[in-house]
């Protein structure tokens, strides 16, 4: 399996398409940041009894636009578009990585080695 380069992989995709890929449906909106419901753990509204009070009392996902964060209070879940992606579909960051790029049609980008002498070491 050829090395991925996650640090290049994380400035190529946003948080706005790693949500929109999931279907995220923010319940409060205040410039960049966003809360709703979570997409790792997918607790839905009816879930837990009456819609009108989940939504107006319980909104445990928090998604950061401009520091491209997430953190959900309820499953503890948080990270980068990249671990969100991981922890959405249950996958080990490789393989997360793989599939995300499918899923936005770009290539993976290659882990780059720098010879230094004697020794190769990745960056």
């Amino acid at each position: 399996m050829p090395g991925i380069d996650y640090r290049e992989l994380r400035t190529r995709i946003s948080m706005a398409q790693v949500l929109k890929l999931l279907g995220f449906q923010p319940l409060k909106v205040r410039g960049a940041p966003l809360r709703g419901y979570c997409p790792v753990h997918r607790v839905s509204p009816t879930a837990c009894g009456d819609y009108r009070y989940r939504q107006k009392h319980q909104a445990p996902f928090t998604v950061d636009l401009d520091k491209q964060v997430y953190r959900c209070f309820q499953c503890g879940s948080e990270g980068n578009a990249l671990d969100l992606w991981a922890s959405a579909r249950k996958l080990p960051i490789y393989a997360a990585a793989i599939d995300l790029c499918q899923a936005l049609e770009i290539t993976p980008p290659p882990l780059r080695t720098v010879c230094t002498g004697h020794r190769s070491q990745h960056t």
